[in-house]
């Protein structure tokens, strides 16, 4: 299997804290006991100068702390951009950073969120994340998968552009830890039938595991792999 063909790192590239979690938190636990590095990169942050409580900033600081352990990432990467911004920024700026952080880490799989998510910050991040798998610029990244994201995949209208998975994850052993630190996440997480919900995230890992043979799964879709 291909996470645990390799030792190479995992990179996960979230526009906000909990996008990793949603999309992909069940791969990076089974990634990071199969002995793989595993890597968070956070784009965006929140800060009082941008308007936000200070109670909020302290909570989202918390929770990081408490993810990132639960996780046990080899590194964190933050940078800090303007959380539901990001469109407002030369996309060479979102390139950049995430590109440094690529040649810093070396990943071996990078894992992106979707073009056709509803949220602005989501479409960004992916033009910038796939800009950094070329592999002729960064020669480490041999897979790029994509991740979806419940309340923001699921709610994007862009017809052109649906999620369409070819890769399944069993994460059958791991889908009771993913749902505990999602619940780090407590301003993120609201009652079914909302789509950041226990419940919807359940359903969601039982309805990809029905799709490959599994009692759960994470679905994704393959852009590039290299052998």
């Amino acid at each position: 299997m291909l996470l645990e063909s390799g030792n190479g790192p995992i990179l996960v590239i979230a526009p906000h804290p909990d996008d990793e979690t949603l999309g992909a938190g069940g791969l990076l636990l089974r990634a990071r006991a199969a002995g793989r590095p595993i890597h968070w990169l956070i784009v965006t942050g929140i800060t009082t100068e941008q308007g936000w409580p200070a109670e909020k900033v302290a909570r989202r600081e918390t929770e990081i702390d408490a993810v990132a352990k639960a996780f046990g990432f080899a590194g964190v990467h933050r940078l800090d951009l303007p959380s539901a911004k990001l469109e407002t920024l030369a996309l060479g700026e979102v390139i950049g950073g995430i590109g440094k952080v690529v040649n810093t880490v070396k990943p071996e799989i990078i894992l992106v969120p979707h073009r056709g998510d509803a949220h602005s910050d989501h479409h960004v991040v992916h033009a910038a994340a796939t800009a950094c798998a070329k592999w002729f610029r960064y020669p480490s990244v041999r897979w790029t998968l994509v991740y979806e994201t419940l309340s923001e995949t699921d709610a994007g209208l862009f017809a052109a552009d649906p999620f369409l998975p070819n890769i399944f994850v069993d994460i059958s052993e791991q889908l009771e830890e993913k749902l505990r630190i999602t619940k780090m996440f407590n301003d993120e997480i609201g009652e079914f039938p909302f789509p950041r919900s226990l419940e919807a995230i359940r359903a969601l890992a039982m309805t990809r595991g029905a799709a490959s043979g599994t009692k759960a799964a994470e679905a994704f879709m393959l852009l590039r792999g290299r052998f």
